[in-house]
């Protein structure tokens, strides 16, 4: 039991923006596996449950500082979990909106206007994974690219699961802020 198993949530929220690191780790062990299970019972898949709950406690921790609770810590943590599933499910749809321009594309006259701009988008895709760190790129690829899990990539690189998790944060929210204005425009062409 943990020195701080017996503190409640609020007392908790508090040490947490005062950057107590075993607060936060209470936390963690506290409602790991409730969020684990929330997201499961959506997304049927261990792995991805796992890296939605990650990201929900790494955005926690990023933003403790100023993140105002209006209900309690267990509902803004079950809200968090929802909105990642949400998040997750929406940007399956834009891949495939994507997959299905990208056939459209390959099928269509060099002329093709969509055809023009998915080459762009491509592009501009490769020019920012280069810009990553190399075991960033690397990990990215083996994970976006050659469709590898975490374990498998942690494996190959002789890292941590953790470091890989880290590693693809970056590098998608690294393409989220440089596709935002690009993705608006490919949608608009898409609802064309």
């Amino acid at each position: 039991m943990g020195a701080f198993s017996k503190h409640s949530d609020h007392d908790l929220i508090c040490l947490i923006r005062e950057n107590n690191v075993d607060a936060f780790t209470e936390v963690y062990e506290r409602y790991w596996s409730k969020l684990y299970n929330a997201a499961h019972k959506r997304l049927r898949n261990d792995a991805l449950c796992e890296e939605v709950v990650q990201d929900v406690f790494l955005k926690y921790w990023e933003k403790r500082a100023t993140i105002i609770l209006s209900v309690g810590l267990s509902n803004y943590l079950h809200t968090a979990i929802k909105y990642s599933v949400i998040d997750y499910y929406r940007k399956e749809l834009l891949k495939d909106k994507y997959l299905q321009v990208s056939r459209l594309a390959e099928t269509a006259d060099n002329s093709n206007e969509e055809h023009i701009y998915l080459m762009d988008l491509r592009r501009l895709v490769e020019k920012i994974i280069d810009t990553l760190p190399p075991k960033c790129k690397s990990v990215y690829q083996l994970s976006r690219i050659e469709n590898k899990n975490n374990k498998e990539i942690a494996s190959l690189l002789n890292i941590s699961e953790k470091t890989v998790e880290g590693h693809l944060t970056h590098a998608l929210k690294l393409l989220k802020i440089s596709l935002a204005d690009f993705s608006m425009l490919l949608l608009a062409i898409l609802i064309k």
